[in-house]
């Protein structure tokens, strides 16, 4: 895991104040690390151009033309005058070197994006979002200094933002590079060190980044063992049996021993599975919402869940009266897509907020629900997928649109559950299944729009 930070000027004043490391320093190592990105990428025959603002950010790209324009074609482009002092530093030591300043927007094979940096908090200027609007036009390949023009320090991203293909940023992963608008910008995300090991720039911090070494499957590693060893998971099943059979399938193939699908009816399912009207005595885990409908009475789902099981809360349940009784459980695990989440928040007390606002500001809320139900393991569905529990915040940053589909939540919820029948704790069985979810949809082979939740659940047999 990797840390991210809401803010990182107070650990450049830390290097400022204790390891006396001077903002020139940090600036000189930033604008290093991008010439050594750039020369281990790109042959020097190729062009480059690099529209700087006013401030600090422009005078990193200051800094970049200066160190780059022995090596390649340089064009420099000033957008604004330097004002930020470091600006101004910047731009005296490139005019000592008489280096060439154009005022044209020109067409080159790499386009850098230097005109705002991480601080961004009000809406860009009509100008600048022309400006913006010009450069993603242009052909070239498109690097983001720092954070890409348009992103604000909370995430929202404005509608002329730069789409870069890579971003640069500066000393530690910033929150606002992993807002659910920010996927389609930032593009490769490399961090640059400046001037001092990560280790010593970056402080803990409660949010962290996973990735695929944070995923632990549950390989059976006891050979003296049966079906009753790897768990029971139970799944009300409700009025669209499809979606029950989906999240019963693929705990089954995670691993789960056994699953029963509890109904009222008697309907037909895949011969893996089993039925019944009743929680099964050795049952370890029960999931709950997928195609749920309203065809339990409160009272039936009660009778199911007077237990102290591990639960999975999905779809449905979280528009069902109960929801704010399940609440108060221990071990519970909650994977809303936005819009239910959003309704949580409401029967919750905690905010009355559209998808909209809430997609603005998916940090903050999710903060704010784990915080005020700390036995609860939150899994906020979407580009990036937020994990929170308590005041720890966890993102998985390898969602795709592939997984844009009916079923595919299901699918999460049948992998997650799983984890909890066979005894994972609710934040181990939410990492791990939601990495293994992303995982299975990057390694989809076939067309990105064709991708269906049986596709997902027959690649499991192959993590």
């Amino acid at each position: 895991m990797q840390n991210i930070f809401e803010e990182v000027s107070s650990l450049d004043q830390h290097c400022y104040n204790e390891l006396l490391l001077s903002e020139d320093i940090l600036m000189e190592h930033a604008a290093d690390g991008m010439v050594d990105f750039i020369k281990q990428n790109f042959p020097q025959s190729k062009t480059i151009f690099i529209s700087c603002g006013s401030g600090n950010n422009g005078a990193d790209g200051i800094a970049l033309a200066r160190l780059l324009h022995k090596d390649f074609d340089v064009k420099l482009h000033l957008f604004k005058t330097p004002t930020s002092p470091m600006a101004k530093l910047q731009y005296e030591r490139i005019k000592r070197l008489n280096l060439p300043i154009t005022d044209q927007i020109i067409e080159c094979d790499i386009i850098i994006d230097a005109l705002f940096g991480s601080g961004l908090s009000r809406t860009l200027e009509p100008e600048t979002a022309l400006h913006v609007s010009f450069l993603n036009q242009l052909s070239g390949l498109k690097i983001a200094c720092d954070i890409p023009t348009g992103l604000h320090i909370n995430g929202e991203c404005e509608e002329d933002s730069f789409v870069a293909d890579y971003t640069l940023t500066m000393g530690a992963l910033k929150r606002s590079l992993f807002t659910d608008c920010a996927k389609d910008i930032v593009g490769i995300i490399k961090v640059l060190d400046l001037g001092v090991s990560r280790a010593i720039y970056e402080t803990s911090s409660k949010t962290k980044l996973l990735d695929f070494e944070d995923m632990h499957l549950p390989f059976r590693r006891v050979q003296n063992s049966h079906k009753g060893s790897f768990g029971h998971l139970a799944i009300v099943s409700g009025e669209k049996l499809g979606a029950s059979v989906l999240c019963a399938s693929a705990a089954l193939r995670f691993g789960t021993a056994l699953v029963t699908l509890l109904s009222n009816e008697n309907p037909i399912i895949p011969t893996e599975l089993m039925l019944s009207h009743q929680l099964p005595n050795n049952a370890t885990a029960i999931a709950l919402g997928m195609g749920l409908g309203v065809e339990f009475s409160q009272n039936e789902l009660h009778l199911f869940l007077d237990n102290d099981l591990p639960l999975l809360l999905d779809a449905d349940i979280f528009y069902h009266p109960f929801i704010t009784q399940l609440l108060k459980r221990e071990n519970i695990v909650l994977t809303p897509h936005p819009k239910e989440f959003t309704q949580l928040l409401h029967v919750s007390g905690i905010a009355d907020i559209s998808v909209d606002e809430l997609q603005n500001n998916r940090f903050k809320y999710a903060e704010l629900f784990a915080q005020k139900y700390k036995n609860a393991i939150l899994v906020l569905k979407g580009a990036n997928v937020l994990i929170a529990k308590n005041d720890e915040l966890f993102v998985n940053p390898h969602g795709t649109n592939v997984l844009a589909k009916g079923g595919s939540g299901d699918v999460l919820g049948g992998l997650i559950a799983s984890l909890l029948a066979q005894g994972y704790t609710p934040l181990d069985a939410a990492i791990t299944g939601s990495l293994a979810h992303t995982k299975l949809a990057l390694g989809f082979k076939g067309a990105n729009f064709s991708l269906t939740p049986n596709d997902l659940i027959n690649g499991i047999k192959d993590l």
